[in-house]
């Protein structure tokens, strides 16, 4: 497989040749979007949705219980279909537990803590849900010092536990950053029954980010490779191999006669981080610049034919500030076109 084809799928699985027609169904499709940056994270579900939506469409998505919040995998916060929270978590939380073990031994955070937040936030969850703040004030009351990250880890574990997910978004003046935690079992009202749920986590990557390896999918769930192999042969029937141990969805969305040339993706997109080798997508020698750094923050980037082409900020973008490029665009208007699409996102 060429470079360009490779480059070609991986956009339309990705939606962003091949449009959702709303953010739910782009969430639904890519089933996990990472978004511990909450705007980075909307607008990835804007970018490969159908005509521009706004902010206020996303948070929408979220009030009316259709998309989510929560540590679905690698201990990173990703934005899921509702309905597809639970089975993902059957598969992920126990790997991610294993992954967090020794930094929740230092924390002194064991089962009967767990246990007992829990039975603390559950009351106060029914009318509504929390925001994180107030959440903290619970735990404080519960005799639990949420500070020096107790705090986020408490929440982490209530929620692979299956108690709590993040869902309508606080509402505030401007671009809002935070959500308010609810409990799964009032808020989510389908929960989706894979037959194979361990197959069914594969097949849906693939959907979402093929062409990709085991090595990558391996990377993306955070499962050992030993799982990940499983997977690939539980679900070997679902998909296709189009070269050695390089997967394809059996059935891809139809590409849009309109494509955007230029996109601007935000921080921690998919496109660039859901891979083991990004090579593909970004020169070697612009993926420090990229990132994950050493904050372990990843950029912004501007893609251009399936190629990172720079990187740009938020802020940036909403002032009209050039962004950084590494290579110069074929088309310089198609780039001031994908950032003045953010600015309208965010403006809407």
């Amino acid at each position: 497989m060429t470079t360009s084809t490779l480059l070609s799928e991986r956009l339309r699985s990705h939606r962003l040749t091949a449009p959702a027609a709303s953010p739910g169904a782009a969430a639904s499709h890519m089933l996990a979007v990472q978004s511990q940056d909450f705007t980075a994270g909307r607008w990835a579900l804007a970018t490969r949705t159908r005509g521009e939506p706004g902010l206020r469409d996303v948070d929408r998505a979220f009030e009316r219980g259709e998309i989510v919040r929560a540590w679905t995998m690698r201990g990173t916060l990703h934005t899921i279909s509702a309905r597809d929270l639970r089975w993902v978590l059957s598969i992920t939380a126990a790997r991610q537990r294993q992954q967090a073990a020794g930094r929740r031994r230092q924390l002194g955070i064991d089962d009967a803590m767990v246990d007992a937040i829990g039975r603390a936030v559950t009351p106060r969850l029914r009318d509504g849900g929390l925001a994180r703040a107030e959440m903290f004030a619970v735990f404080t009351a519960a005799g639990v010092d949420p500070s020096g990250q107790r705090g986020i880890h408490l929440l982490s574990e209530l929620t692979l536990a299956g108690l709590i997910c993040q869902g309508p978004v606080v509402a505030r003046d401007g671009v809002t950053r935070e959500q308010r935690f609810v409990l799964v079992e009032e808020h989510i009202r389908e929960h989706a029954r894979p037959d194979d749920p361990l197959a069914e986590l594969f097949v849906r990557y693939i959907d979402g980010h093929g062409p990709a390896s085991i090595g990558d999918f391996a990377w993306w769930s955070g499962l050992t490779l030993g799982q990940s192999r499983e997977a690939r042969d539980r679900a070997v029937d679902r998909v296709s191999e189009i070269e050695d141990g390089v997967f394809i969805a059996a059935r891809r969305p139809r590409r849009s006669a309109d494509a955007a040339s230029v996109l601007a993706l935000g921080a921690f997109d998919e496109y660039y981080i859901s891979y083991a080798d990004r090579t593909a997508v970004c020169a070697p020698e612009h993926l420090a610049a990229v990132g994950p750094g050493k904050n372990g923050m990843v950029r912004a980037t501007l893609v251009e034919e399936g190629r990172v082409i720079g990187c740009w900020t938020h802020a940036a973008a909403s002032s009209g500030t050039p962004p950084e490029l590494f290579s110069a665009p074929t088309d310089e208007d198609a780039v001031a076109r994908a950032l003045a699409r953010f600015a309208r996102f965010v403006e809407g």
